[in-house]
């Protein structure tokens, strides 16, 4: 961990209240960073902030929908004016939606809401994050994709095609942005001990890790160490890529 880093800088974490954003921007808060939490869960939200705070962190709470581009427009000119920069976003916020489920039961309903939230989530975070950078011609932004994006999880249609999509904008809008001073990465997480896992099914979940050839899941400090380093300042000849964090299982 490198102390001051992140010294005067402000980062934008979503999905903060716990899991990988938590850890993403409790990292990015112990380096120096000024970090805003995100999040739908406002009781999450709460106490992540306060648990920050106690450790010292400057950290404030937004409570954010971002598949609402008018949330997420807002969040982002609230943070401009309060704190007069945004250096740093990290998208992630997700849903997994339907697990072990073949595609001819998939719910559509369930599948729009899982695009809606990751894909376009991703879109407009990006979108609006990528303003204020633009006109200091400074910033890193961060989307979480995974490892089902890349080589696909049978029975999570929703999830691994939401998840190639963000791996496409990444790809796309970092080329877009190359000469500006701000970069846009991903990283593709194998299965990661988060809450999230709560919510997939045992048959899944052991489908996934046995897959994993370390044979176990990654840490939410392993991903934060990573992210630290991709939207740190000296991470300046990377962009439009999306970085493994398999223990082994990506192919290509």
């Amino acid at each position: 961990m490198w102390a001051g880093r992140f010294a005067e800088q402000v980062a934008l974490v979503t999905g903060a209240a716990s899991g990988i954003g938590y850890g993403i921007a409790a990292r990015l808060g112990r380096e120096g960073c000024t970090v805003i939490l995100a999040d739908m869960d406002e009781q999450g939200l709460a106490a992540a902030v306060s648990n920050l705070k106690q450790s010292g962190i400057r950290a404030a709470a937004h409570t954010l929908d971002i598949s609402d581009a008018a949330q997420v427009s807002q969040c982002v000119d609230d943070i401009v004016r309060d704190h007069g920069r945004l250096d740093v976003t990290v998208n992630s916020a997700g849903i997994i939606g339907q697990t072990s489920t073949p595609i001819v039961d998939y719910d559509v309903e369930v599948y729009e809401r899982v695009l809606r939230v990751n894909l376009l989530g991703s879109f407009l975070v990006t979108k609006y994050a990528l303003k204020p950078m633009l006109e200091r011609k400074y910033g890193r932004i961060l989307l979480i994709a995974s490892i089902g994006g890349k080589e696909g999880n049978p029975g999570m249609a929703g999830y691994a095609s939401s998840k190639s999509g963000v791996m496409g904008l990444v790809k796309g809008v970092g080329k877009e942005v190359a000469e500006s001073g701000v970069t846009v990465n991903g990283i593709a997480p194998a299965v990661i001990r988060t809450p999230m896992n709560e919510k997939t099914s045992p048959e899944q979940l052991k489908y996934m890790v046995e897959r994993v050839p370390m044979k176990r899941l990654g840490t939410v400090e392993e991903v934060a160490s990573l992210a630290a380093w991709i939207v740190s300042p000296e991470a300046s000849f990377n962009t439009g890529f999306v970085f493994d964090l398999s223990g082994g299982r990506a192919t290509y």
